[in-house]
């Protein structure tokens, strides 16, 4: 790097002959080297003139600092005791500021890759950002990750959808699948709000329990209604920590589990839109039972499965159109789903469980401030659901 004065003329001329503003070669870089070598000497300067130490100039350090107009190198000055601390840029630091680190959060939050992430920073800013900078970068969102984890949360949420979703993770030097057990809540005023998010070898009712156990310690006292998919003691499990709370299956997920035992060529007559699309309870029996006329006889694992299950399944006929449709499907964690297939489309495994949890934090706390009313009309539906259950 050229060791001269920064001339603004100079500078003018180059920008306008097409040489690049940012980067290890840009224009403002001589300009950042030159300003903060200046307001370096000028603290130390300010150091020796009311420190009570019998010091004085000692030379300088050099180092080399990266910084959102590229990277240069640095004269720190130092004094012969030592003693000197500047302020501007510390002893150990290397980054002039945090927004190269708040550039690097970002790419991540959108689910680039490593080295996608290294090619943009070099193209922006002329850095090179090696594999270990980038981790040791986003491993700032743990203690983040860790705090959320542990919020306290309301006394009250009207509907909370429960789901879990798989990943490879590396253990022990092999991978294996992990489940990612997702929490979404609506709040009291209508707002849609991630309540948890927590891993385990193997989805299953135990594991349930115990994030249903970590959300009652966390300050929730009671859930209107629970939205799940069918996995086998998932009401049980809820019942025992949410007494009160009305579980609801997820339609969606039966039919999906049903058409796995349905030949291909009868799952679009067989799908079960009259059933689900009633208007009530007593017309989606009634379509039930055609249902199980047309096919009870090929396929009676499947209806016998809608029959075992059918109180569950029709909880939401108890409830306003309004409401229904919120809630007799996981939809919406689902959705929270997508946006984690979204952001790991690049990434086949991860090499711990950190790596992922990190990246799915961030990834929704990205789009969480964007999430609009799941109801529209939430303060007559609030006090339709309060009437119902007064009732009950």
């Amino acid at each position: 790097m050229r060791n001269q004065s920064f001339n603004f003329d100079e500078a003018l001329k180059q920008l306008q002959s097409g040489k690049i503003l940012l980067g290890t070669d840009g224009i403002l870089t001589p300009l950042i080297k030159q300003l903060t070598e200046a307001a370096l000497q000028a603290e130390i300067e300010y150091y020796l003139s009311t420190t009570s130490i019998d010091t004085r100039k000692n030379g300088y350090t050099r180092k080399t600092v990266k910084s959102t107009s590229g990277q240069f190198e640095l004269k720190t000055p130092r004094d012969r005791s030592g003693a000197f601390e500047p302020q501007l840029i510390k002893k150990n630091q290397t980054k002039l500021s945090e927004d190269i680190d708040n550039k690097i959060l970002s790419l991540f939050a959108l689910g680039m890759s490593y080295r996608d992430i290294q090619k943009h920073v070099a193209e922006l800013y002329g850095l090179e950002i090696s594999d270990g900078a980038i981790t040791h970068i986003t491993d700032k969102l743990l203690p983040e990750l860790k705090a959320w984890q542990q919020c306290p949360l309301e006394a009250l949420y009207p509907f909370v959808w429960l789901d879990a979703i798989h990943y490879k993770i590396k253990h022990d030097g092999h991978y294996i699948n992990k489940a990612i057990y997702t929490v979404l809540g609506l709040t009291t005023d209508g707002h849609k709000e991630w309540l948890g998010l927590y891993m385990s070898e193997t989805e299953g009712a135990h594991h349930w329990l115990s994030v249903l156990t970590d959300l009652h310690n966390r300050g929730i006292q009671d859930i209107l209604i629970a939205c799940v998919d069918g996995l086998k003691g998932f009401p049980e499990a809820i019942a025992s920590i949410f007494p009160q709370t009305e579980v609801q299956l997820c339609v969606v997920h039966q039919i999906r589990n049903s058409l796995r035992y349905i030949a291909s060529k009868d799952q679009k007559s067989f799908m079960a839109k009259p059933v689900y699309r009633a208007d009530t309870k007593a017309a989606a029996e009634l379509a039930l039972d055609e249902l199980e006329t047309k096919w009870g006889e090929k396929y009676p694992i499947v209806l016998e499965s809608w029959r075992s299950k059918w109180e569950l399944l029709s909880a939401y006929f108890r409830y306003p159109k309004a409401i229904r449709k919120p809630i007799y499907t996981t939809n919406a964690v689902e959705a929270v789903h997508r946006r984690f297939r979204t952001l790991t489309k690049t990434k086949g495994a991860f090499p711990n469980e950190n790596s992922l949890l990190k990246l799915l934090y961030i990834g929704i706390n990205q789009v969480s401030n964007k999430w609009t009313m799941l109801i529209s009309n939430w303060a007559l539906t609030i006090a339709q659901l309060s009437i119902i259950l007064k009732g009950a």
